[in-house]
């Protein structure tokens, strides 16, 4: 009888335990530097874990602070390139004091003294100029813009971050981080390798067992280069670090989500920087949202070698979370329905 006992009991633990992984999902988030992965964690946080910490949110503030020290360097070293001159030279007095701040210390305001100074440079005559100029815009952070437009609002001494500001952000990541969520009686685990390239070949043989790939691609960034090397286009980079995760031996069986993101920045580019400059190949109109995106879907769909995997690809603007809530309610169906095959075979 005992023995009767302790077999049902090991039985009944392995049945436990089929549920629990059939209630499971392992995602492993997958993309090149700047492609929007911080951004879709940062969207899971607001949707599923109730936003941000206190702590959390004065760690966003002081690397708000750096993000727009960072556009002002930018900005100066984009007039120096181009060889302008600011409308008010009085302003070369603040270079340094911009350009050197010092970082932000906890529960440290921006620092007053520099707001005008900010302000005064943002909207200087030269400086817009030179903003107008094509191409500009490649050589100064994507969030320069953003952060620029709310000066008064970012220097007021009781400034929290909001969620805009927060999925506004930038700031590298690097190692492996974890985001574990519930959504309909499943529970999600999504894991960030980090972008960079000295980061991929530590994780990829890690993470065999995973439910989905979710790969970001950045839209924007088919006349843009890395981060980390300027001689190579971001797309390319994408289009190959696409091709060696979707066809590697540790993820044949594996589920692949493509988000073909940052539509909105793809949006404005393609008006003044043509497809055809960087991707010789395409033959579709010129300045097409449609016919462009559907061009840089195909050219990712094309790279899987398996016929028993299947693509599903979204096209994606991160910082929107209306827009990422409806994708990621598609991407929980998929692996819900996946999960469920797995187990009833």
């Amino acid at each position: 009888m005992e023995e009767v006992a302790r077999s049902k009991g090991i039985d009944r633990m392995l049945r436990d335990e089929e549920d629990r992984l059939a209630r499971e999902a392992k995602i492993l988030l997958l993309g090149p530097g700047s492609s929007g992965k911080s951004t879709i964690l940062k969207q899971m946080k607001i949707l599923h874990l109730s936003g941000f910490t206190p702590a959390e949110l004065e760690e966003y503030r002081q690397q708000i602070f750096v993000n727009v020290r960072e556009a002002m360097r930018a900005c100066w070293a984009l007039l120096e390139l181009e060889g302008f001159e600011l409308a008010q030279p009085a302003l070369l007095d603040f270079r340094e004091g911009i350009v050197y701040a010092e970082d932000l210390r906890e529960r440290q305001p921006f620092p007053p003294h520099l707001l005008v100074p900010i302000k005064t440079l943002w909207a200087d005559r030269g400086l817009q100029q030179v903003l107008k100029k094509e191409g500009s815009d490649l050589l100064i952070p994507e969030y320069t813009h953003y952060f620029c437009s709310h000066l008064d609002r970012l220097f007021q001494p009781t400034y929290i971050p909001t969620e805009q500001d927060v999925l506004r952000c930038r700031q590298k990541t690097t190692g492996i981080s974890e985001t574990t969520f519930a959504d309909r009686g499943m529970q999600y685990r999504i894991f960030d390798v980090g972008g960079q390239r000295s980061e991929r070949k530590k994780w990829i043989h890690c993470f065999e067992n995973v439910t989905a790939l979710l790969f970001l691609a950045s839209l924007a960034g088919y006349d843009q280069f890395l981060v980390e090397d300027r001689d190579s286009n971001q797309m390319q980079e994408a289009l190959m670090l696409f091709d060696s995760i979707c066809n590697s031996q540790w993820f044949v069986k594996t589920s692949t989500i493509l988000f073909l993101n940052k539509l909105d920045v793809f949006q404005e580019r393609i008006r003044h920087s043509p497809i055809q400059a960087h991707f010789p190949d395409y033959e579709g109109k010129v300045g097409s949202v449609v016919e462009g995106q559907e061009y840089f879907k195909r050219r990712f769909v094309s790279l899987n070698r398996s016929r028993r995997k299947e693509i599903y690809t979204h096209y994606t603007t991160a910082i929107d979370t209306s827009l990422v809530k409806v994708v990621m309610t598609s991407v929980y169906d998929i692996i819900l329905n996946r999960n469920l095959q797995n187990f009833i075979l």
